[in-house]
């Protein structure tokens, strides 16, 4: 079974599955609180759009510095 995107197509988008991970949950995340405070219907999960979008190149995964703390 093939899936899009591929692995190797997000991966080439951010540093590691790790960031990966972490960049899909917050995104997803995002759109979620969205679509409930306007009341949007999506016709897709929250996590398959945001995997669409970054393997589209909508948005950019940008890392912190390490050990820098943001409040």
């Amino acid at each position: 079974m093939m899936l899009y995107p591929s692995m190797s197509t997000l991966l080439s988008r951010v540093k590691s599955r790790y960031m990966l991970v972490n960049v899909i949950a917050k995104r997803s995340r995002d759109i979620a609180e969205y679509a409930g405070e306007e009341h949007v219907k999506l016709e897709k999960k929250p996590v398959s759009i945001a995997i669409d979008e970054l393997a589209e190149g909508d948005y950019i995964a940008v890392a912190r510095n390490p050990g820098t703390f943001e409040e």
